[in-house]
């Protein structure tokens, strides 16, 4: 769930989708769909950060809250003045032996999640609505930040979201403005902070997101995710391509553009997201919300993954069973493992949990389609 972005000031022409309707029926393993075909639905993108009631046909505006945030630095006790959904930590030093503690007293440990980052840790804690906080940092530790997150009592922002679902392949997803992304959080200074560059795919990354399950709330989970990833660890958007919620619903995750293909260009180049640090480029990452280090996917959930990894391996022409050799575009790292694969299999993370983990075969053969 991390890696830094690779300078890249390629910019995409814009290329509408409306009245695109992906046609039915089977598609044949290997076989390279364009992209028109791959993304489809009857709406445009929109205008993500509109607050004004009039917007591109094809969509209506929605409110959702904003997320507001109270940052700071260093160890000392932290109070917000709002009910804390997420508490969102970055350092320098040793990545064991950080923690966090609240109003109960007890120090939970930090570290071991999905997220990694050079030199240093990241966290994301479930707050439970907390006003306060405190931090333990480890020993030589510097650079101690943090962000207090609520993504649920903000006042209402306008979004222009599409009237009508979008789709992938008849795989139904919630575009970003769909779940409230701001996208002015992918600015910084006046830029974007982390500029969209584009590469074949090459593999697929199957994370957790390592939140609470049974989320009440999975849109302001995933806002929360969107502001930790985007501003706390400062690599301008969130880290996944899509998200997959206990419901089943997927959720598009980092921006690739208005031409309406969320995670490709119109030349079905990949864009490049944040999921696994020295192997992004090329390697899509979707995440499944929650924890699944002792709790399996639920039903719903392990079948969105499937269908979606489906749809993307045939548009790709992508093995789903096969092992290969993962070459980065950028600097000529290599790296063995499946074409479907899972966070640990590239670094050292508990990622994507020993359940989900004890299920990639499973899903390799259900995406290749030769089991029940």
């Amino acid at each position: 769930m991390s890696g830094s972005p690779t300078p890249d000031h390629r910019r995409k022409r814009s290329l509408s989708r409306r009245g695109m309707i992906a046609a039915g029926g089977a598609v044949a393993a290997g076989t390279a769909l364009t992209p028109v075909v791959f993304a489809a639905g009857d709406s445009g993108s929109g205008d993500a950060t509109s607050d004004t009631a009039s917007g591109p046909a094809g969509t209506e505006p929605q409110k959702f809250p904003a997320t507001r945030t109270e940052a700071a630095t260093g160890t000392a006790a932290t109070t917000a003045p709002f009910a804390i959904s997420y508490v969102g930590v970055r350092w320098t030093g040793a990545e064991a032996g950080a923690g966090i503690r609240f109003a109960d007293g007890k120090w939970q440990e930090l570290g071991g999640g999905c997220a990694t980052v050079e030199n240093g840790g990241t966290a994301l804690v479930a707050a439970g609505d907390a006003t306060a906080y405190e931090l333990k940092a480890p020993q030589g530790a510097s650079g101690v930040r943090s962000l207090a997150i609520d993504t649920t009592g903000g006042a209402g922002k306008t979004f222009r979201v599409p009237t009508e679902p979008t789709r992938v392949r008849g795989v139904q997803y919630l575009s970003r403005p769909a779940w409230g992304a701001d996208e002015s959080k992918r600015y910084k200074d006046g830029k974007v902070n982390s500029p969209e560059t584009y590469y074949p795919l090459q593999t697929i990354t199957v994370h957790h997101t390592d939140t609470p399950n049974a989320d009440p709330d999975p849109a302001a989970t995933v806002r929360g995710i969107y502001e930790f990833h985007a501003i706390t660890n400062d690599w301008g958007d969130i880290g996944y391509h899509f998200l997959i919620d206990e419901a089943g619903t997927v959720y598009e995750g980092r921006y690739s553009g208005d031409d309406g293909i969320p995670a490709f260009d119109p030349k079905g180049n990949l864009v490049t997201a944040f999921h696994t640090a020295g192997f992004n480029s090329g390697n899509l990452g979707i995440a499944l919300l929650g924890n699944l280090t002792g709790q399996p996917p639920t039903d719903a959930a392990k079948a969105s993954l499937i269908r979606l990894i489906k749809v993307i391996t045939r548009f790709k022409g992508l093995d789903p069973q096969a092992q290969v050799t993962f070459v980065n575009p950028v600097n000529g790292v290599t790296k063995d493992v499946n074409t479907i694969s899972g966070h640990r299999d590239w670094l050292q993370t508990d990622c994507p949990g020993q359940t989900m983990y004890d299920l990639l075969g499973e899903v390799r053969t259900a995406v290749a389609g030769t089991g029940s």
